[in-house]
């Protein structure tokens, strides 16, 4: 599109004009870092011709010194008159589009190229967005003129820069260079419809990441799905089994079409965008992101998954709003029937929800449907969201997961792998999460309530409270073909049709869960909340005098910072006292003073409450009390003695709270806390020998706080081993042990005053019977009876002697006989 100098200048006064009203700003790759060789030609394309958006990225390069897109390029005796052009044909007025034609500008840069005529030519992609801004929208009305893949006539962009001028952003790729695509050797003519379709493809690539994949009218997609083979089948089946005919089972498919799929409306995003923008300021002091730019980076190519930790319901608001605003297309969110309230559920659903019930069992034809909809969900490029964990969390911990969604991904992934599938684990660490009331009642075992509206006042009622700040992590990316080829080198040489079911799913798809769960922690955000927890809740009365306590949280810092648990775990910023005074501010601790200073306190409520937030990090602090704990009975212990009794406890320390180190990582883990250690004073080194500090120095006090934080845990092994031990071979079922396991820790805990009500979990007394048996400790025989190794008693007293106080084993024993003085209640029956 050649102008002459008249021209420019025209252009340049409507430069000027347009910024009157427009507003811009450059995101992504920043355009300084651009890998731009300055000594050789640099062309602009966009995609569709327009002359505002030319100018704005005019704009953009001349507030970033870039080279400017109108200005004239010479180039060994020849010359274009402007550095830019654009790929698509241009427009009508009303958005009809014209015949599709290789841009003359890039027709003759691959002829010079490829003639020699020209060394080198670099093509920028660039991608101007209106009405997407980080800053705050302020009206409804201007979602209707957001970007969108319709297509744009010059009428509607006339109102979009009416509209969102001053929200517009643009995004700078890195260049194309031809002089590579041209050493192919495939000649000018084909090397020009390669740029082209290069171009084409990585616009709507780009497009997709941001504002989303192009979709089909939802009424198409349910009725798409009803047409799929499988869903044929479940249909036919459905219409046998009940008796009715195909009509009738057909309707009943697209009821259940249309109960489970979003209606995705990027108006609602926008909108949705307000309201939380408004939500997150009243009630957060900020919202803190980290490592965005390694899912802005696969999320070109790949389907992308996120699989976030489940502590809130707002947890899926938080993570579609902060991708918006990092520039990512907001995914299709897995949600629970139960969300699908009146008004409620209508708005998930236009942001992006999509609703499953809680169980399928029972109905092939509600499965066939679903697993049909998510599979043109992966096979469509659309992002997607899922809780592995099924429900929120109410003890703080990740729990273990629910395999359903992940089974269902792999067999979508198995049965069409075009596009490569990455799983985007995401850490959400509240301060204060909103539910906590709820969560406080249910810890000390009240029943869980059921969702209703109601709970949406009771959070609005609570806003009186401070929350603090919430931290996003996002952890290291899991790309499926890669973790498939690591546990099922053979996956490729599977084949089968679209209900394909290798015999080894099961198996890989647990693996999966357990690996997802662990990038889950790896990226976790320990924030002030967190560490007061851990340190408040190992003192012996739950009080501790504000020096001691600042000393012991910068002692903390220093060891996470000496001994990162991963690159994507993030550690508080400020020193101790700064931690306390935050903390206090939000209420979740006390204080009183007397004349010797100031003592910091946890009241009965809040030790309950701050057990919740000690086990959101519990996992990152399992190893090295672990090692601390092994000095409570021994002044000097060898490595290799550490490296033992390590390695007899971590498989089961490992699975319940997903610790990220394989068995073959342990040795150097363990080094690297043994070493920090030894630099802290916290233990001494003679050759191969650790040793203790005095018992009456502050290092001991400090070592001794960080074994209690693993104590409980280690009391709960050490229980049901003690239970399997007091029962003859043979004699009980898991079930039945999980049960007795349950009722002894509650007794143990009203006993003691424990404040952890997880102490009692079923679940973790389930989980650890299931690693005992695939650790070979318990077998079971044709009934489910479990037997155990003759020395197993031997074995566990001789570790349980390193790592558990006397008391603590003496107690545990004394509950035992207790019980076996006591009848035996029906209640302990499964």
């Amino acid at each position: 599109m050649p102008r002459l100098p008249f021209s420019r200048l025209v252009v340049g006064t409507l430069r000027r004009l347009l910024y009157l009203w427009v507003r811009s700003e450059t995101i992504g790759k920043s355009a300084l870092t651009l890998d731009l060789d300055r000594s050789k030609p640099v062309f602009y394309v966009l995609q569709s011709p327009s002359l505002s958006d030319l100018m704005v990225v005019e704009q953009e390069c001349r507030k970033n010194a870039l080279p400017r897109p109108l200005a004239q390029v010479s180039m060994e005796g020849h010359q274009e008159p402007e550095a830019c052009f654009f790929l698509d044909a241009p427009s009508r007025w009303l958005g009809r589009r014209s015949k599709p034609v290789i841009a003359p500008t890039l027709t003759r840069l691959v002829t010079l190229v490829s003639q020699n005529a020209l060394a080198e030519a670099q093509i920028v992609p660039v991608s101007v967005y209106w009405g997407q801004s980080p800053s705050r929208e302020t009206s409804p009305w201007k979602l209707l003129f957001a970007d969108s893949w319709a297509v744009t006539g010059r009428l509607r962009k006339l109102l979009t820069i009416l509209f969102l001028g001053r929200k517009t952003r643009v995004q700078f790729s890195a260049p194309i260079q031809l002089r590579e695509l041209v050493s192919q050797g495939k000649g000018a003519e084909r090397t020009q419809r390669m740029a082209h379709r290069i171009l084409r493809v990585h616009f709507r690539n780009q497009k997709a990441a941001v504002i989303g994949p192009d979709i089909s009218h939802r009424r198409n997609l349910v009725k798409g799905l009803v047409h799929a083979p499988l869903v044929r089948e479940a249909i036919a089946a459905e219409a046998e089994r009940d008796g009715i005919s195909l009509e009738k089972a057909e309707a009943r498919a697209l009821r259940y079409g249309n109960e489970i799929a979003s209606d995705y409306a990027y108006t609602a995003i926008r909108f949705l965008e307000l309201v939380l923008t408004w939500f997150w300021n009243k009630i957060y002091d900020g919202v803190q992101v980290n490592n965005v730019d390694g899912v802005k980076h696969i999320a070109h190519g790949h389907e992308i998954i996120y699989v976030p930790c489940h502590r809130s319901h707002i947890d899926y608001l938080l993570l579609s709003y902060l991708l918006f605003r990092n520039g990512l297309s907001t995914p299709h969110i897995a949600a629970g029937i139960n969300l699908n309230m009146p008004v409620i559920g209508g708005l998930l659903r236009r942001g992006g929800a999509f609703f499953m019930r809680r169980t399928f069992k029972g109905n092939p034809l509600y499965t066939a449907v679903f697993n049909e909809y998510l599979h043109t969900l992966f096979s469509r490029g659309f992002p997607v969201e899922y809780f592995v964990e099924g429900g929120r969390s109410r003890t703080g911990r990740t729990l273990q997961p629910k395999t359903g969604m992940l089974a269902i991904t792999l067999r979508s992934f198995l049965r069409s792998s075009r596009l490569p599938i990455a799983f985007v684990p995401v850490y959400i660490g509240y301060e204060r999460v909103l539910e906590g009331r709820t969560y406080l009642g249910e810890l000390r075992g009240a029943a869980k309530k059921k969702e209703s509206i109601g709970d949406l006042f009771r959070v609005l009622g609570a806003l009186r409270q401070r929350f603090g700040q919430v931290s996003v992590n996002f952890g290291e990316p899991i790309r499926l073909a890669e973790f498939l080829d690591r546990r099922q080198p053979d996956w490729r040489q599977n084949s089968g049709g679209p209900d394909y079911r290798p015999e080894w799913l099961n198996g890989v798809t647990n693996q999966l869960g357990t690996e997802v769960a662990r990038h889950i922690n790896e990226a976790a955000a320990i924030n002030p909340v967190n560490l007061v927890a851990m340190v408040m809740l190992s003192t012996s009365k739950l009080a501790i005098d504000r020096p001691g306590l600042a000393s012991i949280l910068e002692a903390y810092q220093t060891l996470l910072r000496q001994v990162p648990y991963s690159p994507h775990t993030t550690v508080p910023q400020g020193n101790g006292e700064a931690l306390i005074q935050h903390v206090l501010d939000m209420a979740l601790i006390d204080s009183q003073r007397d004349a010797l200073g100031e003592i910091i306190y946890l009241n009965e409520q809040h030790a309950v409450l701050m057990t919740y937030y000690r086990n959101n990090v519990l996992h990152i602090f399992a190893l090295p009390a672990l090692l601390a704990s092994f000095f409570q009975n021994s002044g000097r212990i060898s490595r290799e003695q550490i490296l033992r009794y390590t390695r007899a406890q971590y498989p089961y320390l490992q699975a319940e709270l997903f610790i990220r180190f394989e068995a073959e990582e342990l040795e150097a883990a363990v080094d690297r806390w043994l070493d920090a250690f030894v630099d802290m004073q916290l233990l001494r080194r003679e050759d191969d020998v650790f040793i203790r500090p005095a018992p009456s120095s502050g290092q001991f006090v400090l070592l001794t706080l960080l074994s209690r934080s693993i104590v409980q845990t280690l009391q709960r092994f050490y229980m049901t081993i003690a239970l399997i031990l007091d029962h003859p071979q043979q004699s009980l079922t898991a079930e039945e042990l999980e049960s007795l396991c349950s009722v002894m820790a509650q007794r143990l805990s009203i006993l003691h005053g424990l404040n952890a009500p997880e102490f009692f979990d079923k679940t973790l007394f389930r989980h650890f019977i299931a690693t005992l048996l695939e650790q070979g400790v318990l077998r079971t025989d044709a009934e489910g009876k479990l037997s155990h190794h003759p020395k197993l008693g031997e074995l566990v007293e001789s570790v349980a002697k390193r790592v558990l106080p006397a008391e603590v084993r003496l107690s545990i024993r004394q509950v035992t006989l207790d019980r076996q003085r006591s009848p035996q209640p029906d209640s302990v029956e499964p």
